[in-house]
């Protein structure tokens, strides 16, 4: 376990049409966060979703409009100092359906999303290959 303190907060916006994982990551690339915790609302014009089992990634799309019931995720940095976000998504459909997963590219934002950003200072939160799992692990020690 990895002991910090809450940090800088960064609030932004993304627009419409943007790529909503690629979106996060830009935002909390401009904000200089490496460690922290995001939480964003808003709503997208489709989605693609990702179901991990056995080492991969099934890729799940759906169509909108749907609203982004929840989204959130950590920050850190590979063994290259790079940046990586993980980010799980619940977006319902006009019906009121939720559908949920691993927020892959290729989800694309509808009206707005509102990005809410929570640097954890005084942590090195660090993601490494782990060969079992075909995952990027955090690395806690």
């Amino acid at each position: 376990m990895l002991k910090g303190q809450v940090g800088k907060i960064y609030f932004s916006r993304i627009l419409e049409g943007e790529d909503l994982a690629e979106a996060i990551k830009k935002r909390v690339e401009e904000s200089s966060v490496k460690a922290g915790i995001f939480v964003l609302i808003g709503s997208l014009k489709d989605a693609v979703l990702g179901y991990y089992n056995e080492g991969r990634y099934k890729s799940i799309h759906l169509e909108g409009p749907l609203e982004i019931a929840s989204c959130m995720g950590n920050i850190a940095v590979n063994e290259k100092d790079e940046i990586m976000i993980h980010a799980h998504l619940v977006v319902s459909d006009e019906e009121g359906r939720a559908y949920g997963g691993h927020l892959m590219k290729d989800s694309h934002v509808g009206a707005t999303a509102e990005l809410v950003i929570i640097e954890g200072a005084g942590v090195n939160l660090q993601r490494v290959f782990d060969e079992k799992t075909k995952l990027n692990l955090l690395k806690l020690g």
